[in-house]
């Protein structure tokens, strides 16, 4: 398994392009509102990312997915494919996944945002699943398993009875939108992986209410919860630093700091 080391360099331009990524997810959320459709918010981002931010949308075009962004809503697990014609609505939540490509670097990310005011248990699913993204990123650093990564995901999640999608997990990143090592989101085998300073991954529990169990739409990207379910995910690009970590991706809101050190 090959898994590339990036140096100074590299490390300069992954975040040039992660702090892009993170800040489509700001400049779109005022427009997430009740009655604008999917489609639409995919042509406000499409425009931003190439004529504001001079970068590439990474998902159009990608083994041949029709759109810029992501909208994956309700019970769509993710790849939602976004439509002109599928209208937000009260009570809706809906992930937006963002993946740029500038001067020879991919980043990832994405987040939930929630359309009116959200249902008790769609508010709770998204809070559990965003601490459990915050809680594997807080134990990065070097030295540690990877594994330890899915089993913190795992243990916040089982703890609350919701279920962890199994056929998706997080990748390595970086001159590729993905590389090695595969970041699973439960503990698993990781081929004794350890952690070293200058790796770069995603992490991106999709976590359901109901069954882990999904089922891809005849569209061939969009996939779906088997019961119905509803699902939350949140994704951040990682680096691995000296002393903890650094999320590339990180948005201004958040709580948690962008660089974690544990010296």
């Amino acid at each position: 398994m090959a898994i590339h080391i990036k140096t100074s360099d590299e490390i300069k331009k992954m975040r040039i392009v992660g702090k892009l990524a993170a800040e489509v997810l700001e400049f779109i959320e005022p427009y997430i509102k009740i009655g604008i459709s999917t489609g639409e918010l995919d042509s406000i981002c499409h425009k931003y990312i190439t004529q504001v931010q001079q970068a590439k949308p990474a998902s159009l075009g990608y083994q041949g997915f029709p759109k810029s962004i992501c909208t994956s809503v309700n019970d769509v697990v993710c790849h939602g494919i976004p439509n002109i014609n599928q209208k937000l609505k009260e009570g809706d939540i809906i992930n937006i996944d963002i993946t740029l490509f500038k001067e020879g670097f991919y980043s990832d990310t994405s987040k939930m945002f929630f359309i009116g005011n959200p249902t008790n248990i769609g508010k709770k699913l998204c809070d559990i699943t965003q601490n459990s993204l915050y809680l594997a990123i807080q134990k990065i650093k070097p030295g540690i398993r990877l594994n330890i990564l899915g089993q913190t995901i795992q243990n916040a999640i089982e703890k609350e009875q919701f279920s962890i999608v199994r056929e998706y997990c997080g990748h390595g990143i970086g001159k590729n939108l993905h590389e090695e090592p595969q970041i699973l989101h439960y503990k698993a085998d990781d081929q004794g992986i350890i952690l070293i300073p200058g790796m770069t991954f995603t992490i991106e529990p999709m976590i359901n209410i109901g069954s882990y169990k999904t089922k891809i739409m005849q569209d061939g990207w969009t996939v779906k919860t088997k019961d119905h379910s509803l699902s939350a995910q949140y994704e951040h690009t990682l680096l691995v630093t000296e002393s903890g970590c650094e999320i590339l991706t990180h948005r201004q809101e958040e709580t948690i700091p962008f660089i974690i050190n544990h010296t």
